[in-house]
């Protein structure tokens, strides 16, 4: 009898200790094969044709190309790769757009070896996994019943382009690159769709403009 195929596994990290730790306790598992190691996103990107990976157990802090750079490159490449995101980062606004990049799942580095271990596993056969208190956190987003309110206020051309900007993830700065003005120009557009739509942050803006079906 064949033994079953095992989870290609490409860790990125920019920390040598965490990645060389991570290394030796997936290679404990019968069912998992390290395949790489890659210290940020660049080396990530040219790893993949190579590696071959099933899962990429992915950090978001690192140098050169950090995770959100690199997530919805590594899924232009092979759409089919898992990406698991590993940070210490629990911030509503990296969870939500990592797995608005394409992300299946989001861990803390807190998280004990099973509950990485199974995240590894469920991503691999296509689940989504969340760390608990993460879960809790997308899940009251979703839930508000203030993303879904409709302002007596029309939002102005130019604060309906910053809310499509802001839902594909981009900051203040980058904003005023694409539309030609000061960051805190961008910054008075933000408080203005905020104030208008009742919302109290930018991962609730976002939500709204994906449910009103205003970005692609």
């Amino acid at each position: 009898m064949k033994n079953p195929k095992k989870i290609r596994v490409l860790i990125v990290e920019d920390q040598a200790v965490v990645r060389e730790g991570l290394a030796a306790i997936l290679s404990y598992q019968a069912d998992i094969e390290v395949v790489g190691q890659a210290k940020d996103g660049i080396e990530a990107v040219e790893m993949l044709e190579d590696a071959k990976p099933d899962v990429i157990l992915l950090d978001l802090v690192m140098p050169r190309q950090d995770g959100l750079t690199t997530i919805p490159i590594l899924k232009e490449k092979k759409p089919d790769v898992h990406i698991l995101v590993l940070t210490s980062f629990a911030d509503n606004d990296r969870v939500y757009q990592a797995i608005k990049f394409g992300a299946q799942g989001y861990m803390l580095k807190d998280a004990t070896h099973t509950q990485l271990l199974q995240g590894i596993r469920d991503v691999a056969q296509g689940l989504s996994t969340l760390y608990p208190s993460i879960a809790m956190r997308v899940i009251r987003e979703l839930n508000n019943p203030t993303d879904l309110m409709y302002t007596t206020e029309p939002l102005t051309p130019r604060e309906l382009e910053t809310l499509r900007l802001i839902s594909s993830g981009l900051s203040n700065q980058e904003i005023g690159q694409k539309l030609f003005v000061q960051e805190s120009t961008v910054a008075k557009y933000v408080s203005n769709i905020l104030d208008k739509l009742h919302l109290a942050n930018r991962t609730q803006a976002a939500l709204y403009a994906i449910r009103k079906g205003l970005t692609e």
